[in-house]
Formats: structure tokens, sequence, C-alpha cells
């Protein structure tokens, strides 16, 4: 069965990555194929869960490039040499320029840890985001997924999922709760959508 290729960009600990990889081994990702892992971090530990999988790494560590053109520059080039079709952002913490994300129209996907428009775009990151919505005193928060262009977390809403906000709650507390039972379950979900979308897409054009 003809599969997407995936190219997962990483910053950190790999937990969303980690969801892919066994979302492919179980099945529940089909219609893509985890094929290259790139961090912009060499000390990300989810360049180790990577090459447990099995899974081809990279590493592009920012603090090598001068400017953000010529990072984008290598990483185009190492996403058009292992022909990939979708590229999944797994808590990469860099932004993409619109001169990228254009080249990728509805390629790129993220998922963010709110339920977008609330606690988003730029600075709204890691515990940031759930200290927020712990701030504002919101009863419901969650995950996002969704494709990505120049605007940070401005791309059309592709899946959403609620999780419950409790009175006993910190920002760490939250961000376990929001992971778990909402980001695990709809970026591998999403990744299925969108590969599946892609392929359907590719078939065409070759009709």
């Amino acid at each position: 069965m003809l599969k997407m290729p995936i190219a997962v960009l990483v910053s950190g600990g790999g937990t969303n990555l980690q969801a892919l990889i066994d979302a492919e081994k179980e099945g529940r990702l089909k219609s893509g194929k985890l094929s290259l892992v790139i961090s912009s971090k060499e000390d990300a530990f989810a360049l180790k869960r990577a090459e447990n999988a099995g899974i081809k790494t990279l590493c592009l560590p920012l603090k090598n490039f001068a400017e953000r053109a010529d990072f984008e520059a290598v990483l185009q080039k190492a996403l058009t040499e292992n022909q990939i079709g979708l590229v999944v952002l797994a808590g990469f913490m860099c932004i993409l320029s619109e001169s990228f994300t254009s080249r990728w129209e509805k390629r790129i996907i993220n998922v963010h840890p709110s339920l977008i428009p609330a606690f988003c775009g730029e600075g709204f990151f890691g515990l940031r985001v759930h200290k927020a919505a712990l701030e504002k005193g919101v009863k419901l928060s969650g995950a996002t997924v969704h494709y990505v262009n120049h605007i940070p977390d401005g791309g059309e809403i592709i899946l959403q999922k609620s999780v419950p906000v409790y009175k006993n709650d910190n920002p760490e507390s939250l961000q376990k709760r929001v992971m778990e039972k909402a980001e695990w379950i709809i970026l591998p979900r999403a990744a299925e959508m969108v590969s599946k979308k892609l392929l359907k897409e590719a078939k065409g054009h070759e009709g």
C-alpha cells in the first residue's frame, strides 16, 4: 500500500512523536509513514525515540544558523531529498516563515495545547499556555491540531479535543492531562486524516 512519507519536526522530549510512533505500530496511522525526524536541538530526547523506532534522524541545531532563511533552506533540502509529503510539528520551537510555509500549503500540521483561538499565538507555548488558562479560570481546556501558515497558530483547525480543568490543577497537572487525554489522541488521528487526503489528491493528479 502506498503511504505518505512524513517528517516530524521536534525540539524536546518527543512525547507527541512517541504517540505517532505508537499509532503507526498499532495500525492507526496507516496512510502515512514516519520517514524522518528532524530536531532543532542536539540534546532532544525525541532523537533517541526516533532511533529506537528505526526512523531516520537529522539534527539541525538552530544556533548553528546565522539567519532563519539559512536554516529553512537546509530544512527544505532535507525534506525534498527524503521525498517528504507531510510535515508534522510536534513540540518544534521555531516559527517558520511565510516563504517556507507557502511552499507547503496544507502539508504542515501542528499540535497546540489549547482550544484555539484561546491561549494561542506568539509567546504561547509549553507551560505558559496552561498557566494562562488557569489564570483565566477556564473550566475546559484541550488541544488543537491545525494546518500551519506564517501566523503562529493561525492556520485552519483540523481537530480539537477538550479536557476538564479541575479546581486544584496547577500548570503541570493540566499540561499532563491535555497531553494524555487530547494531544496524543488527536495528533495521530489528524496525521492519518491528512495523509489519506494527500494520497487521494496525488492519485487524482496521476489520473
